[in-house]
């Protein structure tokens, strides 16, 4: 039986640093999101940056799909 998602993705954080940064980019990506959405209203230069943070988020969210696909 293959092994879950979950053990695959820890898997590859351990054995290939690439992909760990890859991970915490995304994570990190998450992070500012959710500091945007925590604001009642955003000023334009904002709502440009969360669609930007939004856009890079799943760029790394399909690279990481990608790899764990291979």
């Amino acid at each position: 039986m293959g092994q879950s998602l979950e053990e695959k993705t820890a898997a590859l954080i351990a054995k290939d640093p690439d992909f760990k940064a890859l991970v915490e980019e995304h994570r990190q990506l998450d992070e500012k999101l959710k500091e945007i959405d925590r604001k009642v209203y955003l000023l334009p230069d904002e709502e440009v940056e969360r669609k930007r943070l939004q856009k890079l988020k799943l760029a790394r969210k399909d690279k990481i799909a990608q790899i764990l696909n291979a």
